[in-house]
């Protein structure tokens, strides 16, 4: 495996030119993987430094750039999910999201937390979902299918994680 990054210049005279000799405008300049790594991260930690985005974390995503972006523009919502343990959540969701959304972001959320602090390396979600649930105002979110809206969720509401009552 090629462990360098080739850095072409784009220059559309050259595509015309059929001499073989190479000239110095023309050399490929090859970075190592770990160089274009560390360039990458120097553009991210500028970018965060954006009012905007200054919440983020330094280990930032892309999907958490996304999320921010879209939550500034009006076309997300911030659901706090309240755990147990008192600790509070702060995912971000589409407006027009689904229970299942929400889980989804829920997940995403729980790993890159977990990948960051150097956690737990796996979930059980499928034990998670079949002992939890989610709760809004003493309303079971049961229908995965049915919007968040339907449930009356707005932004900066609050959803409970609760444990699921067994039938007997």
């Amino acid at each position: 495996m090629n462990d360098c990054v080739k850095a072409e210049p784009q220059d559309e005279d050259d595509t015309n030119d059929q001499s073989d000799e190479v000239k110095p405008e023309d050399a490929e300049e090859e970075l190592p993987h770990a160089e274009v790594v560390d360039i990458f991260q120097e553009g991210l930690a500028m970018l965060v430094q954006d009012p905007l985005l200054c919440d983020l974390p330094i280990q930032v995503t892309l999907e958490e750039i996304n999320s921010q972006i879209a939550l500034e523009f009006g076309q997300a919502m911030t659901v706090k999910v309240c755990k147990a343990d008192q600790e509070v959540m702060p995912v971000v969701v589409v407006h027009n999201a689904t229970v299942l959304d929400l889980k989804r972001a829920i997940q995403r959320y729980i790993q890159l937390k977990h990948q960051r602090e150097g956690g737990i390396q796996y979930l059980s979600w499928k034990y998670v979902w079949r002992t939890y649930q989610l709760s809004f105002a003493g309303e079971k979110l049961d229908h995965d299918d049915k919007s968040l809206r339907e449930y009356g969720i707005k932004n900066r509401d609050e959803v409970v994680f609760v444990k699921k009552q067994r039938n007997k």
